[in-house]
């Protein structure tokens, strides 16, 4: 039997997650839990099921790629990828939080944006390019990975677009949230191919989180 392999992200929705895993009693080893341990490939009580714990950015590629059959990925990402060879089977209400541009309290009037043409900081490049066009707008984006809201303290921009949660960031930073692109949860992903090939036993990982998210 081929194994099937989960994909998690690391950092803030593992936390949301992992409290989930022990309610469908998916228990992974030991140093899954070990916020030091270099390993990035779990076993779990499962003989046909490991877990691979990446970035939160990397999970959709994994699967989009058949690397990981299985995945939990937000919608940001999702939506930043957009793979076709995804499918979105379940929404696990975990991780909520919205994509939001943001921009510099009383800004100054000369911050880099004119005639349709705006410098934004952000890694989502696709989303924001795609939103400022909708609006007419021409999204020059300048990536950044972290700390994103120093860009604006620090005259790279004015504009940024990244996560929020409580807006608590934002404020300490002298940022104000303007505008929405997307809210967000995390959703169970599947990869088209490896769900035909091996649809019995995803479908019963599927059904696992399923009980326990509608009951």
């Amino acid at each position: 039997m081929k194994k099937i392999i989960l994909a998690v992200p690391k950092g803030r929705i593992l936390n949301e997650l992992i409290p989930l895993m022990k309610k469908i009693k998916i228990d992974p080893e030991k140093d899954f839990f070990e916020e030091n341990s270099r390993k990035l490939m779990f076993e779990t009580n499962y003989k046909n099921l490991s877990i691979i714990r990446v970035r939160a950015f990397d999970v959709a590629t994994f699967v989009a790629f058949g690397a990981a059959q299985i995945g939990i990925a937000g919608d940001d990402v999702l939506n930043e990828f957009n793979y076709k060879e995804i499918y979105k089977v379940l929404d696990l209400g975990i991780g909520k939080c919205r994509l939001s541009v943001a921009k510099k309290i009383n800004k100054n009037k000369n911050n880099r944006q004119n005639n349709g043409h705006i410098m934004v900081a952000t890694k989502y490049k696709n989303s924001v390019t795609n939103f400022f066009a909708r609006k007419g707008i021409r999204a020059e984006c300048i990536k950044l990975n972290g700390a994103i809201e120093l860009a604006p303290k620090l005259g790279i921009c004015s504009t940024i677009v990244d996560l929020v949660s409580t807006g608590r960031t934002l404020k300490e930073n002298d940022l104000e949230e303007l505008d929405v692109l997307l809210n967000i949860t995390s959703k169970l992903i599947v990869n088209k191919i490896s769900y035909k090939v091996m649809n019995l036993e995803i479908s019963k990982i599927i059904k696992k989180f399923s009980t326990v998210i509608n009951g």
